[in-house]
């Protein structure tokens, strides 16, 4: 095993948030599910995982600098083989999470990333580590049994369901939950749903549910258009309205709303209902787009009649 270090590269003196920042861009870049066909990427984000397991974690790596744990976290022979060291120079608690306690940060941090997708190793064990791999007796624990096999679902969501943040998904005939919707979701957006896949010897697997986003929906003859986290929607208004200005009524996801737009307002003039669209990244909730447009409904005699002594005034002082 490389020094942890050299493996995240970062230096020595680095402190705790840059050694996460480290682990993190490494893990991103180097997760199987990112990289399903490159045997490469799984072994260093193996190396990744370990080196984070050890460097990570406080104690461990004041053990690490002070020479007592290995790149493994297995303990330095020391002492005499015959009484109380390790004469393999192997701690008796075997690999990285031996040494340092049970900590388990990487896996916490991988399932704050990828939602699950991270919480366990390609490898079969805890941390992603190379000691139960194939040859590695003496390396660390042996690989722990695997967990079922994972589910794979589609699932069509609509724009509701982006506004309510959340999603029912049925599993089978008896069984329906409600799943997360992360805000601003990308269509073939894959989310995980931890332990409701098929049993394994480990417990069961988890459910990879794609989304296929419905970026527009009709709702009482409103046409509903997503753009980001905003919601863009046509508003109709008479023509006395738009010269005179006024009140109108303006439809949202959730209920109308009433907004008030001034005298002589065009058509394609846009106005923004504030807090009325869909959950954002930055936790602040999109807008209503509502752009109007101006109706004039059925034939009127009176305002042709206006028309026509507004066209002849016109023609006569110009």
């Amino acid at each position: 095993m490389r020094d942890p270090y050299q493996v995240l590269g970062v230096p020595k003196s680095a402190d705790e948030k840059e050694i996460k920042s480290a682990f993190r861009k490494l893990a991103k870049k180097y997760h199987p599910d990112q990289n399903k066909d490159d045997a490469s990427a799984k072994a260093r984000f193996g190396e990744v995982s370990n080196a984070y397991e050890i460097i990570g974690d406080k104690k461990k790596r004041a053990q690490f600098d002070a020479g007592e744990i290995d790149a493994e976290g297995k303990e330095r022979f020391t002492g005499n083989p015959f009484g109380g060291g390790n004469p393999f120079g192997g701690s008796a608690r075997g690999g990285p999470r031996g040494a340092g306690g049970g900590f388990s940060g990487a896996e916490d941090i991988l399932s704050q990333m990828f939602g699950g997708m991270g919480g366990g190793s390609p490898f079969g064990g805890p941390s992603g580590g190379m000691g139960a791999g194939p040859g590695g007796m003496g390396r660390g624990p042996q690989a722990a049994p695997p967990k079922g096999e994972d589910r794979k679902i589609k699932l069509t969501v609509g724009l509701k369901d982006l506004a309510a943040g959340k999603a029912p998904v049925r599993l089978d005939a008896n069984r329906t939950v409600n799943v997360t919707i992360p805000p601003e979701p990308e269509n073939g957006q894959i989310v995980r749903v931890k332990g409701q896949g098929k049993e394994g010897p480990a417990g069961p697997g988890d459910v990879l549910i794609t989304l296929n986003i419905k970026d527009s929906v009709s709702i009482d003859q409103a046409e509903f258009r997503r753009d980001g986290k905003n919601v863009r929607v046509t508003v109709p208004i008479d023509l006395s309205t738009a010269v005179l200005g006024g009140r109108v009524r303006v439809p949202t996801l959730g209920g109308a709303v009433a907004l008030t737009v001034p005298e002589w307002s065009t058509s394609g003039a846009v106005f923004r209902v504030r807090g009325k669209g869909l959950p954002g990244r930055d936790g602040k909730p999109g807008d209503i787009l509502a752009t109007l447009a101006v109706d004039l409904g059925e034939k009127d005699e009176d305002l042709f009649d206006l028309m026509r002594q507004r066209s002849a005034t016109l023609d006569e002082t110009g």
